[in-house]
């Protein structure tokens, strides 16, 4: 994959676009609408420009390299499954007892010797062009600008390097990098990330920590970047095992770190740890602005590249993504190291409309009671895993984890309170719902035994339900019920919401014989008939522990949170498109959508 153009030309249908076109919004905004669509592409941008700046890049951008499952599997070589069933033997590795059994072990034992990367001492072709730094500038960059309301313009896919202060552990994260100027970026990498666990140390020691930057190269460096390897384990060794030869590493021109020598643009400098700035606002993949906040600062001592580099970025939002297909990868990948700590774990599925750490479904073997409980305890206590939100175990009995109307009718049919477990711990740093920073509401559901045996009391149909409610509150502009032949039927309520929903809850109870699980949106921007985007709403914005109720029935307020709950952090506002640029791009005959396409993937406020 040395030529990673040529290569998606011939295996990943390329979408070429030649005109002249923003990297502020324009650009974001194709790849955006492009990566929503059924037979999405990765587009090339041969003629980025800043028309603010007045700029015209002499590199190209290229976007969405994860379109679909297929050429992420192409990007592999192989299905990930594949990849998971010889991590599984490596995991289940004894030492021989026999000679036979020895002499079997070699070639596998062989095999990883391509794990390892290797140093190599001359340059690489990352390095063909050396910028000093007193040449630095970053606008000589396509960066982008993805959302009207960011900070500025972000790096997206930057693999970012760093090592810790003894140099005996060296790490690959993907961060998003804010640009400030012509020498500096914001360096986002969370308080829970390995970056930041080396930052702690050089900030202790009160020494500047080196950092390298790289884009593009191989796309599985960018899938490794975002790889949930355990501490301490550089992710070149998954990119080694995943490929069957070394990566071929060379070592940044002013500091220590060895990054791939194919990349194609290379970032250089250090991070001062007196130095902090804000970084953000940002729109972020949970579909919401990351929120201002301040974060490190890298200072750029040199940029080197290809003579002919490539741009590489990705564009993040609201589901669906080119997370999705990046995300299928590394949960593939990643099941056999799950199961050492959940042994009887069948399989599990993380869905892209619930942002992967909103939500899990897991199949599971259950041999006592208790059981699913206790893997909902192991998932929130192991490595990232423990940023899991919201957890839901069914037996090996249950349909196909991606089957979701089906699944979802099997857990409504076994769904009772009395097996649902509401807890606290970690959160994600970008989770806006917990009351604090960190640390939230968590729920898990255990619906791996027999169906329930009581169902809805006395079913109403939409509008007399409605009407019911609406003489309680005439604030409950619309509802909607879900699958009413299942014993837990779903009802959801839009409302235009002037008081707590606890409030609303309490005086509903009248209404317990027609209800069994009732969630609560926000009249504005929900569309109460499309469940995919509800579902992203839903996982986003509710802490278990203020939001989820059992008593009479089991109601869900998934509402914008503000000071009438108890709620004194700012809560975020939603990634929309700027239509101004969506009009323009449609005229242009650059992407082709109608209304429909706007409201079911929320585009626009309604």
């Amino acid at each position: 994959m040395q030529d990673v153009i040529q290569w998606l030309k011939d295996n990943g249908n390329l979408k070429i676009i030649d005109e002249a076109l923003d990297v502020e919004l324009e650009i974001p905004h194709v790849a955006y609408i492009e990566v929503k669509k059924e037979d999405s592409r990765p587009i090339l941008f041969t003629k980025p420009v800043n028309k603010a700046k007045g700029i015209e890049y002499d590199m190209p951008v290229l976007m969405n390299i994860f379109a679909n499952k297929e050429i992420t599997e192409k990007i592999f070589d192989k299905h990930p499954d594949e990849v998971a069933e010889g991590i599984g033997e490596l995991l289940k590795l004894k030492p021989p007892k026999t000679f036979k059994a020895k002499l079997a072990m070699v070639p596998k034992l062989f095999s990883l010797k391509n794990v390892f990367p290797k140093r190599l001492k001359f340059r690489g072709e990352c390095q063909e062009i050396i910028i000093p730094k007193e040449e630095v500038d970053l606008d000589r960059l396509p960066v982008l600008k993805t959302w009207e309301e960011d900070g500025g313009p972000f790096i997206t896919m930057g693999q970012v390097y760093t090592q810790s202060l003894d140099g005996s552990m060296q790490n690959l994260g993907m961060y998003r990098l804010q640009q400030y100027d012509s020498n500096r970026l914001g360096m986002h990498w969370q308080i829970h990330k390995d970056a930041s666990h080396f930052f702690d140390q050089y900030q202790r020691a009160g020494k500047k920590m080196p950092v390298t930057v790289a884009i593009g190269g191989d796309p599985l460096y960018i899938w490794c970047g975002q790889a949930p390897m355990p501490h301490g384990m550089f992710e070149m060794l998954l990119y080694g095992f995943v490929r069957n030869k070394n990566a071929q590493l060379v070592k940044s021109i002013t500091n220590d770190i060895y990054i791939p020598r194919d990349v194609d643009i290379v970032i250089e400098g250090f991070v001062d740890p007196e130095k902090m700035e804000i970084e953000g606002p940002f729109g972020d993949h949970t579909g919401y602005y990351t929120l201002k906040e301040p974060f490190p600062v890298m200072e750029v001592e040199t940029i080197t590249m290809k003579k002919e580099p490539v741009f590489a970025a990705t564009v993040v939002g609201k589901p669906p993504l080119e997370d999705k297909y990046m995300g299928w990868a590394t949960e593939r990948v990643f099941l056999p190291m799950l199961k050492p700590m959940a042994p009887d774990l069948i399989d599990y599925n993380m869905p892209e409309n619930g942002v992967f750490h909103n939500l899990i479904l897991a199949k599971m073997k259950t041999l006592y009671p208790g059981h699913a409980q206790q893997f909902m305890h192991a998932f929130w206590g192991v490595g990232q895993m423990s940023f899991v939100k919201h957890a839901v175990f069914v037996a090996e009995d249950a349909p196909e984890l991606e089957d979701f109307e089906e699944l979802v009718k099997y857990i409504l049919n076994r769904l009772d309170k009395s097996k649902i477990l509401i807890t606290q711990g970690i959160v994600d740093h970008l989770d806006h719902s917990s009351k604090k920073q960190f640390v939230g509401g968590k729920l898990g559901i255990d619906a791996t035994g027999d169906e329930v045996e009581s169902g809805m009391e006395a079913l109403l149909d939409d509008s007399e339900l409605l009407a019911k409610m609406q003489q309680i509150d005439s604030n409950i502009v619309a509802l909607k019920q879900y699958m009413i032949h299942t014993r837990n039927p779903v009802c959801v309520i839009a409302v235009k919401k002037e008081r707590s929903m606890r409030e609303l809850i309490k005086e509903l109870k009248v209404l317990k014989s027609h209800l069994k699980v009732l969630v609560i949106v926000d009249q504005a921007n929900n569309d109460i008939t499309d469940p995919y985007m509800l579902i992203w709403r839903v996982v986003n914005n509710i802490d278990a522990q203020r939001d989820v109720k059992l008593k009479g029935f089991i109601a869900i307020d998934a509402t914008n949170k503000n000071s009438m709950d108890g709620y004194k952090r700012e809560w975020p506002g939603d990634t929309f498109c700027t239509k101004e640029v969506l009009d323009r791009l449609q005229q242009k005959g650059l992407i082709d959508i109608d209304e429909t396409f706007i409201k079911k993937f929320g585009l626009l406020p309604f």
